[in-house]
């Protein structure tokens, strides 16, 4: 009976073990939850926080210990971050200023060096090529060809060869001859100068820029010419008495 009831009695004693057991760590684990009920998202942080953590060993203050750590951390990595982010695009800004002034510098060099040169060539040209008053030779070639650059500037026709051969024909090439023996001589105007043209015809087709002088050869030709020019459409026409 003794044996029978003292077993009786450890096993009652293991039970209550078990049920003081139970009751505490259920008061623990209420004062726990009654402790972490302020803030709503306060309780899953540290609910989380628990589950991570060794039982018995969690409490508001690790919690908040914990949170204000990893906060702390992230903060700091974020302005290093912010920082070295500013730095970089500091660097760039001052690479690219650099960049720029060299270039400015490097073109501004180029120009200087050009600006002379130009200067200098235009310097030759003006004086490797001056104005120079186009020269004829006093000759009846010479007369022929300054004609034919002032009938040229007056818009008459003419060439050559036309006024050539009609020179050649009316006076043989003497700027001083003259027709005492034709009709016009006998009516008091004779033929003067090279193309032999009357005093009155000279005047009216009278080329300006020459001579008044009909005996000038150059004026002779180009007021000779211009006549021509409005009867038969230009001196090349002409083959005989005009």
């Amino acid at each position: 009976m003794s044996i029978f009831h003292a077993k009786s009695g450890d096993r009652r004693l293991k039970k209550t073990q078990k049920l003081s057991l139970a009751g505490v760590a259920t008061l623990g684990a209420a004062a726990v939850a009654f402790t972490v009920v302020p803030a709503q998202a306060e309780v899953q942080e540290t609910q989380a926080v628990a589950a991570a953590a060794p039982a018995g060993l969690v409490s508001t203050g690790a919690t908040k210990d914990i949170k204000a750590s990893v906060t702390d951390q992230l903060a700091n990595a974020n302005l290093k971050a912010q920082d070295a982010a500013a730095r970089l695009k500091a660097q760039q800004e001052a690479a690219a200023k650099q960049k720029a002034e060299a270039e400015a510098k490097a073109e501004a060099q180029q120009e200087r060096k050009v600006a002379p040169a130009v200067s200098r060539s235009t310097e030759r040209t003006a004086v490797a090529t001056p104005v120079v008053a186009k020269s004829y030779t006093n000759n009846l070639d010479g007369w022929i060809r300054e004609s034919l650059d002032i009938m040229k500037k007056n818009k008459i026709p003419g060439t050559y060869n036309g006024l050539y051969r009609n020179i050649m024909r009316e006076s043989s090439g003497n700027p001083m001859a003259i027709n005492n023996w034709d009709i016009n001589a006998k009516n008091g105007v004779p033929s003067k100068g090279l193309l032999q043209v009357i005093q009155p015809t000279f005047n009216a087709y009278h080329v300006p820029g020459t001579s008044w002088n009909i005996y000038d050869p150059v004026a002779n030709i180009t007021a000779a010419a211009n006549y021509a020019a409005h009867r038969y459409g230009s001196m090349d026409n002409v083959f005989g008495a005009y």
